[in-house]
């Protein structure tokens, strides 16, 4: 049984509960009841198999938010060997929201980082529920212009609700410090590839994701804004997040028929955390492919492609009626 349970993931909770009793009540009267027992078991297939497929978007920011979900650490060690942390922006301090360092990745050395939750309280508090301060990503930048000097591929998870807000980060310019991270990823010489593994938010997510291929789990969101802040901006009430989370067309499906998203990788049914390790195989294996087009390319081929990825996100076609001359 599940430690924790998503609301429209009760009905499945219902019937796993259901079974187990049913099983302890013919273990305890020796009663054959293969066939109630087989019933009940197809019955609880059928109903994640429609749950899982038909999931609606707030349904897959709910997901992405599982505080059991896989974080950034937890796929560095299964995806990874010789995993070195490098820690601290050499300006102020060590920003536990983020971590990275040098790792081998199938046989060759790539510096891997991303943004990092915590399991509990205390962790959260020390990695700041994963909301990057400026010094996070200062120190992302000096990872990654480490991994453009020494030729290696960049790899970065994102798994954040947005750069922290608060007054410290406005202190030590926030703005600044992604902005700077955008400037800075468009001259990298090294295949950069990155991966939404649960949040994708806002300019929290960029700081570290100006890349030439983004990939995204298949319950993850990446948006410009959360639902909630959205729902509060538009309808004046966070109720309405639900609402928000459609319009936004933040699901991995509605980037990936937008353009922005390279690669949609596929979960175990029930989501990332029921399985880590073969998540793990999926996102290693797509990451191997792309790494394998990137090296393909020259190094001016590499920095256009990156350039070119980005100039058309957020390009329209007004379908509007045609001007008519008076």
């Amino acid at each position: 049984m599940p430690d924790y349970v998503l609301p429209f993931e009760k009905p499945i909770l219902e019937l796993e509960q259901k079974l187990i009793e049913l099983r302890g009540f013919s273990e305890e009267q020796e009663i054959d009841m293969g066939s109630e027992v087989g019933k009940i078991e197809q019955k609880i297939a059928e109903t994640k198999q429609k749950i899982y497929s038909g999931m609606s978007a707030w349904q897959k920011v709910q997901m992405a938010r599982h505080p059991q979900r896989p974080y950034t650490r937890d796929y560095i060690d299964l995806l990874t060997r010789d995993f070195r942390e490098l820690r601290g922006d050499r300006l102020y301090r060590d920003d536990r929201a983020i971590i990275g360092g040098t790792a081998t990745f199938r046989g060759r050395s790539v510096m891997i980082l991303g943004t990092q939750k915590g399991r509990d309280t205390k962790s959260n508090l020390e990695c700041n529920f994963g909301c990057p301060y400026p010094e996070g990503y200062r120190k992302a930048l000096r990872l990654m212009k480490l991994a453009n000097k020494f030729g290696m591929p960049i790899l970065s998870l994102i798994d954040t609700p947005g750069a922290y807000p608060g007054l410290e980060s406005e202190e030590r310019h926030v703005a600044e410090a992604i902005a700077v991270n955008l400037r800075e990823s468009f001259e990298f010489r090294v295949p950069f590839l990155s991966i939404v593994i649960g949040e994708g938010g806002s300019g929290g997510a960029l700081g570290i994701g100006v890349s030439n291929r983004i990939l995204m789990l298949e319950h993850s969101y990446y948006s410009v804004i959360s639902p909630e802040g959205c729902a509060a901006i538009l309808w004046k009430d966070r109720a309405y997040a639900d609402r928000a989370a459609e319009n936004l067309r933040l699901t991995a499906k509605d980037l990936t028929e937008l353009g922005i998203v390279d690669e949609v990788i596929p979960e175990p049914l029930g989501g990332a955390h029921l399985d880590p390790q073969r998540t793990a195989t999926f996102m290693g294996d797509a990451l191997e492919k792309h790494l394998k087009d990137l090296d393909a390319l020259t190094v001016e081929e590499r920095i256009q492609d990156r350039y070119e990825k980005f100039r058309k996100i957020g390009v329209f076609h007004d379908s509007g009626p045609e001007l008519v001359e008076a």
